[in-house]
């Protein structure tokens, strides 16, 4: 008696037999009927218990029924009708089969007995009755034919030992239930038949009632609904590929998504081969196609571990000819289906025998050619394979390959598109960044930039400028938006940048040109369409060697963080100035005295801003990767990014700009203050001579003398006291500086032939590497470097 069932087993002989023939398993029915006990035949063969030859073979398929002589205990035999079920394997078991036969038919009945209404088994439905002992009493035609077994034969079974399935369990509580319960319900159950195949079945329950309303049995109305679960099945599967493929811009991936969505669901190998510019994000090809072609396998997907049927491996090209399903479906534009069967591909396996090897070893008998296109365009294809499913491919399975290939191919070119774009603008972006810093006697510089991993490449961008008088500026940027608008708006204001730089404007000045100019260009992108308003921010540092001091703006950056020689990282309080591009409002100056060694962190707010960790973590950890400090700044910029930025890479753009104080002793640095008189200038020039000898720098004495004659002499003619002359001494380079409190700006002209002057400037220009002006708080400065390695 069964736990589960509390219902006679013994009416019905049951064993179990496994693989290689042995019983496992004797009920007491089958003691009932041959009269052996378990104890004395299980762990022996079965085939010990037939008295002739017949049926000593293993049945083949999943199910057998017929007419067997069996020995009894008492040495007579009995012929029994039997019906063996093969079990699915638990886990990595074995196979094994179930034997049964019922032994007491439909059992006792009674008068008027409400199970064998006629009424009932004359529905077109498929119709099986119940007793109150869960055996089967009777069955109509239509379900004699559904189970393809008559009604004499299985009267008196158990549902799970006429289905022999696990599904015949779940039905037999159902019955169980409505049994005692008195209320009906409906069940539903997927039977397989073969491959990846399944039959869907309504069963409806209702109970039987006698004329006194007490449950004597339950009617099942089976009802076959394949065709609407195949459908929604389907439609599963579209709905499925369209939220499974697609995920990531990036082409390799979408093609593996299309080939593990379509296995095993619609086939047991799929293959995605894209044309070849696809890989590198150039343009697909259009037009009018011809074979061979060039395909070069992006993805593939099998039921087997490994994909042991594949001859290409992902991202080898191979060349198919026009034989082949590949080229046949580019050729025709639409899917092709090929079977060995019909012999399809025999030209073309009589061409590749490695191809014909594997289709013989795995058994592949069907293939699925399916065109990838996208906006008029052929982007590769799909081929879909089938060997353990031994259907061929339906004209609905080709709909469906179809409908998921569609929605896979407009993702594949929108990862081709975005790659190209992306490639575009990463070729912008690098041509319009500094290649190298320039090596400056001011400071040590290093730099990095990274892309966004998925939003693509943004307007960050960070300079090294060399200014005049040894002094250096240093930038960093961030356009707002992402793509090739954002990097040729990021050359557009790094060009004005270095522009502004060279004329010596103070910080905040800069800020308010590079302001206006932003204001411009969103204004030009609203009259062209080409989108909406262009904002972005900056920040803008010059660094003086000689002063060791610092004067920065920051127009809505980020504040740069400091680590002096020896202290801890602190971030320098700066006035936040708006963003650039609101137009009207003021940017302010800061000034900081920076230690000689001191090392400068600017950067751009997605280093440390992401969706998981606000600004405030972002810069503690920036700090404490900063508190390690090395003596390279290359090792420092990597060990920063490698403690802020995600594994996978950051989700917008970063640039980071390391920079090193360096200070000029005053040895170095030499100033004079220069009477009205221009009487004086000679002893000017003999005290200039001097300290050019102290420096060892007498090779270029009469160049000097010339170009500090020249300017202290416009100075005192044009310009207004107090006047000042400061040279300044570097490795490569001699700076002559003289400085009044005129605003007026000195420039170059041309003298006629008989002017006695006018000719300074022009001289100038000639012996020296170059020269300039700059504003300051007090005036203007004129300045020019001699360059000492020319004077060698």
């Amino acid at each position: 008696m069964s736990p589960d069932y509390p219902f006679d087993e013994a009416a019905t002989a049951r064993a179990v037999i496994d693989d290689s023939g042995v019983l496992v398993e004797w009920n007491a029915g089958a003691e009932r009927l041959l009269g052996h006990r378990a104890a004395e035949v299980v762990g022996r063969p079965a085939v010990d218990l037939l008295a002739d030859e017949q049926g000593r073979g293993a049945p083949e398929g999943g199910r057998w029924d017929g007419i067997l002589t069996l020995r009894r205990r008492d040495g007579g035999t009995v012929s029994v009708w039997l019906l063996a079920h093969r079990l699915r394997p638990q886990g990595e078991g074995a196979h094994r089969w179930l034997v049964v036969t019922p032994l007491e038919g439909d059992g006792p009945r009674l008068p008027d007995d409400p199970l064998d209404s006629v009424g009932l088994l004359a529905s077109p439905c498929a119709i099986a009755i119940y007793d109150e002992r869960l055996r089967l009493r009777r069955i109509n035609a239509v379900m004699a034919e559904v189970l393809q077994l008559s009604e004499e034969h299985v009267r008196g079974l158990r549902a799970p030992e006429l289905t022999g399935r696990r599904q015949g369990v779940d039905i037999e509580r159902q019955l169980l239930r409505v049994l005692t319960t008195g209320r009906g319900t409906d069940v539903r159950t997927y039977v397989p038949v073969g491959g990846d195949r399944t039959h869907a079945w309504l069963a409806r329950m209702a109970p039987i009632t006698d004329g006194k309303g007490r449950v004597r049995g339950v009617s099942v109305a089976a009802h076959d609904f394949t065709e609407q679960y195949l459908a929604q099945e389907r439609l599963q599967l579209v709905n499925e590929a369209s939220v499974r493929i697609g995920t990531t811009l990036d082409v390799t991936r979408t093609a593996q998504e299309l080939a593990d969505i379509c296995v095993p669901a619609l086939a047991d190998f799929v293959s995605v081969d894209l044309l070849d510019p696809l890989e590198h994000g150039d343009e697909a090809l259009t037009g009018r196609l011809t074979a061979p072609f060039g395909l070069r396998r992006t993805a593939h997907r099998s039921v087997n571990s490994g994909s042991p049927e594949a001859v290409v491996k992902p991202g080898h090209a191979d060349v198919y000819p026009s034989p082949s399903p590949q080229a046949d479906a580019l050729l025709a534009g639409h899917t092709l289906v090929a079977s060995t069967a019909t012999g399809d591909l025999a030209q073309w396996l009589s061409w590749d025998p490695t191809r014909a090897e594997r289709i013989q070893e795995y058994g592949i008998h069907t293939t699925m050619a399916v065109p990838i296109q996208a906006r008029g365009t052929t982007l590769g294809v799909a081929v879909l394979t089938r060997f353990r499913n031994p259907e061929p491919f339906t004209p609905d399975d080709v709909l469906l390959a179809e409908e998921i290939t569609a929605r896979a191919a407009v993702c594949i070119d929108n990862a081709r598109r975005y790659s190209r774009e992306r490639e575009t603008a990463l070729a912008l972006q690098r041509s319009l960044l500094p290649r190298s810093l320039p090596r400056t006697a001011a400071l040590e510089a290093a730099s990095r930039y990274l892309p966004a991993a998925r939003s693509g490449v943004g307007g960050d961008w960070f300079d090294v400028i060399p200014l005049s008088g040894m002094r250096v500026a240093m930038v960093v940027g961030d356009v707002v938006g992402h793509g090739i608008q954002a990097s040729a708006t990021m050359g557009r204001l790094r060009t004005a940048v270095r522009t502004l730089a060279d004329i010596d404007l103070a910080p905040d000045e800069l800020l308010t040109h590079l302001d206006d100019l932003v204001v411009r260009l969103s204004e030009e992108a609203g009259t062209d369409g080409v989108s909406g308003e262009v904002g972005a921010t900056c920040l803008y540092a010059v660094y003086d060697p000689v002063s060791r001091r610092c004067t920065m703006a920051r127009a809505g950056h980020p504040s740069p963080v400091m680590v002096p020689p020896g202290g801890a990282p602190r971030e320098i309080a700066l006035p936040a100035g708006p963003p650039l591009g609101l137009g009207g409002l003021p940017f302010e100056s800061a000034e900081v005295e920076l230690r000689e060694g001191t090392v400068l962190t600017l950067y751009t707010d997605g280093l440390v801003e992401t969706r998981d960790r606000d600004v405030d973590a972002g810069h503690a950890l920036l700090c404490d990767a900063l508190s390690g400090f090395s003596d390279s700044l290359d090792e420092t910029c990597d060990r920063i990014l490698h403690a802020l930025l995600p594994p996978g890479g950051a989700a917008d753009d970063v640039a980071l700009l390391l920079a090193r104080t360096q200070g000029l002793p005053s040895s170095r640095v030499a100033t004079w203050d220069i009477p009205a008189d221009p009487a004086l200038v000679a002893p000017i020039r003999k005290q200039v001579l001097e300290q050019l000898g102290v420096w060892s720098l007498t090779e270029a004495s009469f160049t000097a003398e010339l170009v500090v004659s020249e300017l202290v002499t416009n100075a005192i003619r044009y310009g207004i006291h107090p006047i000042r002359l400061r040279l300044i001494h570097d490795a490569a380079t001699l700076i002559c500086e003289v400085s009044d409190t005129s605003h007026t700006a000195p420039h170059l002209r041309r003298a006629k032939t008989f002017d006695e002057g006018g000719r300074g400037l022009l001289l100038v220009a000639q012996l020296t590497q170059r020269w300039g002006s700059r504003h300051t708080a007090d005036g203007k400065t004129i300045w020019a470097e001699i360059g000492l390695l020319d004077q060698e």
